[in-house]
């Protein structure tokens, strides 16, 4: 983080309600931050609306649907809309129609009459299947000029089939789009249509097609039918199997982004390949880490369309591979990560199509038994990395999924998606030193496609979904300060957590400065961080963040800077008013570095923000002589005096007397700065 120091404009002063206790309110978006100092980082009837949308129909597209453009600022269908079910046509097509947005849930097989028949949805819809029981038979969806913002999601859409292979006589398609933007497909079981599977056509943009199955079909998936180079369009974790042509057909498209999709020919069947990924006209491809097994010409392109490969995988494939010419560097218009294609038959055999969890509400969704994917270095569990593991968690899994990492040193970032809630990621070895997650980048590292990653960007292991834990391992960031000194931007992460009610129990969490950065997933979202019988060791503002965080019953440990002097500060809270901050209690602070030479902590007030009001309180807790006499200090223009910085109840060679520059809590301040009050209701426990 880069935050100046002399932002004297920003100080403010103001009448202490520093130490009162408030209601949590959360800060700025995670990645967005900035700071530094020279030492510091800176219905029944067939339908019924719902009072309050359920959980998932807040989720938001990625990849090209995720984009501002053209007026849209990402997919996200009818959130803030009515929820209403559906089981017959009539109010299928009565709200699909409907000029208003709507949440609408198909909870059951709806026949289209006539066959063929394609509803016209109007912008601002969600239409998801209810578990995977929502089918639409016999005909689809066709999204028209201008319609924007439409996610078809956890559908079933099949059996328009005519009889005749090659059909140029009925146009029958599972979702066709002609001049519609911001379309998020998602989850959907598309098979043994007419026509096509998926039609996006005549200058469609901003489309994501993801975690498909696409089957039985001769014209799977095209794109084009335009003169105009102006489609963008992102294509991943889809699953296509005995489709001949079109897999998909690129024409004409600005922007073709297709990663870890897995195409495939079966030995034996009736339906053969004709080619695999086809980049024509003036397409411009990047297609990354995808398998193709058993097709014919799996990859070609026109003289003048451009496909760039890597990362893909070939086997028992024959004819046309080309690749050639100039594309584009996709994370310049969206964040994504790669599974390797080697693992993408397991991966998307357990999770592309219809999810019992999407489409159904936590009243009617009975809690299931924890799932446990093992990861094991040497091929002994399911996965070798962690990251893949968290790949093979199904999105809005309704229940605990535990990654049992068996001993090892796992160099490898990885990142736990907001859609991936109720996981916990557990060490199996006899201590927490057995299993460790390590990697090595800095706020300053360059990024493979231009840029640095930030101080958020850093960490080695990023949690963005709810209800996460982590136990029995450590987290660590090894990135060599002393190696890199002409690198702008020493912030190292270990582990970045940016979610609500995410519980770290008896681990490690290892770095210099910015080890754990403890965020919410947004400002007007709450996040709660329980962090218990662990390990926190750095040395500049290395547990810093804007969320409500407790660390209990655990180890602080002091760590001397690169070039062996001792200094340093433990806290950087950026918390917003009326929120709580950063809680450390019975805990110890220790270290092998001089008396008197580190801080308790000092105000982030991220991007100069003077309305936040950071707060840390230290209670009951074993000072070593390491903290200084004065033990909270001022940063980039701000006082600490007028945020909220307080002790109770410590002991140890480096308490002190409560004074004006080292004040304590009272009694009756203190019995409402208890564990119980930062964590508001919520009681974290191993599972």
């Amino acid at each position: 983080m880069s935050e100046p120091r002399s932002n004297a404009q920003h100080r403010r002063r103001r009448s202490r309600t520093a130490l009162a206790v408030g209601v949590p309110l959360a800060l700025t978006a995670a990645g967005t931050f900035t700071y530094g100092t020279d030492l510091g980082l800176l219905g029944g009837s067939g339908r019924q609306a719902s009072a309050a949308a359920p959980a998932w129909a807040a989720d938001t597209a990625d990849g090209f649907a995720s984009v501002n453009s053209l007026g849209q600022n990402g997919t996200y269908g009818g959130r803030g809309g009515k929820t209403v079910t559906v089981k017959t046509l009539a109010d299928l097509e009565k709200y699909a129609t409907a000029a208003e947005p709507y949440v609408i849930v198909v909870a059951g097989t709806i026949t289209m009459n006539p066959v063929g028949k394609e509803i016209k949805v109007k912008s601002d819809k969600t239409i998801v299947g209810q578990g995977t029981a929502g089918h639409i038979v016999g005909g689809g969806f066709f999204l028209g000029q201008g319609v924007h913002n439409v996610i078809i999601r956890n559908l079933t859409i099949r059996d328009a089939y005519q009889g005749i292979w090659n059909d140029k006589d009925h146009d029958f398609d599972a979702i066709q789009m002609d001049g519609a933007h911001h379309v998020w497909i998602d989850h959907n079981d598309l098979r043994h249509m007419a026509d096509g599977l998926i039609d996006v056509r005549k200058d469609s943009t901003n489309v994501t097609v993801s975690w498909n199955r696409l089957s039985d079909n001769n014209k799977t998936f095209g794109i084009g039918w335009t003169e105009n180079v102006k489609t963008d369009i992102t294509i991943h974790h889809n699953w296509l199997r005995e489709t001949e042509q079109r897999n998909p057909s690129t024409d004409n498209a600005a922007h073709a982004h297709l990663y870890n999709n897995f195409l495939e020919d079966a030995p034996g069947t009736a339906i053969k390949s004709a080619y695999g990924n086809y980049s024509r006209g003036g397409t411009k491809m990047v297609l990354e880490n995808s398998l193709f097994q058993g097709v014919k010409n799996p990859v070609i392109k026109d003289s003048a369309a451009a496909i760039v490969q890597r990362g893909n995988s070939f086997s028992g494939t024959s004819g046309r591979n080309e690749s050639g010419g100039s594309a584009f560097d996709p994370k310049t218009y969206y964040p994504y990560s790669l599974d390797k294609a080697a693992d993408l038959p397991s991966i998307l055999k357990a999770g592309a199509g219809p999810r019992a969890s999407i489409g159904t509400t936590a009243a009617s969704t009975k809690a299931a038994a924890a799932t446990t994917l093992t990861v094991a270095q040497d091929g002994s569990g399911q996965y070798r990395t962690v990251q893949a593991a968290v790949n093979a968690v199904p999105a809005n899994n309704p229940s605990r999924v535990v990654i049992a990492v068996k001993p090892g040193t796992y160099r490898e970032l990885v990142k736990v998606p907001s859609n991936k809630p109720h996981v916990t990621i557990q060490g199996t070895g006899g201590s927490r030193k057995d299993t460790t997650i390590v990697y090595n980048n800095a706020s300053g590292t360059p990024k493979p496609g231009g840029g640095n990653y930030g101080t958020g960007g850093s960490a080695t292991v990023a949690v963005e979904a709810d209800d996460f834990q982590a136990r029995n391992l450590t987290i660590s960031n090894d990135f060599d300060e002393k190696a890199n000194q002409s690198l702008d931007g020493h912030q190292a992460v270990a582990l970045r957590t940016a979610a609500d009610k995410v519980f770290l129990d008896g681990i490690i969490v290892s770095g210099d400065q910015d080890t754990l950065l403890l965020d919410t997933a947004s400002k007007d979202r709450l996040g709660r961080v329980y962090v218990s019988n662990s390990y926190v060791i750095g040395n500049v503002d290395f547990i810093f963040g804007r969320a409500t965080a407790v660390v209990d019953k655990s180890v602080i440990t002091l760590k001397k800077r690169w070039n062996g002097t001792s200094a340093g500060y433990i806290t950087a809270p950026s918390t917003a008013a009326n929120r709580k901050g950063i809680l450390i209690a019975n805990s110890t602070v220790n270290g092998d570095v001089s008396a008197g030479s580190f801080y308790l902590g000092r105000p982030w007030h991220a991007g100069g923000d003077a309305s936040l009001d950071p707060q840390t309180t230290v209670r009951n807790t074993n000072l070593s002589s390491a903290i200084k006499s004065t033990p909270w200090t001022d940063m980039s223009g701000f006082s600490w005096k007028d945020d909220r910085f307080a002790e109770y109840g410590n002991y140890g060679a480096g308490a002190g007397q409560a004074s004006t520059n080292r004040p304590h809590l009272s009694d009756a301040q203190a019995a409402n700065q208890e564990v119980g009050d930062w964590l508001a209701g919520w009681t974290p426990s191993a599972s």
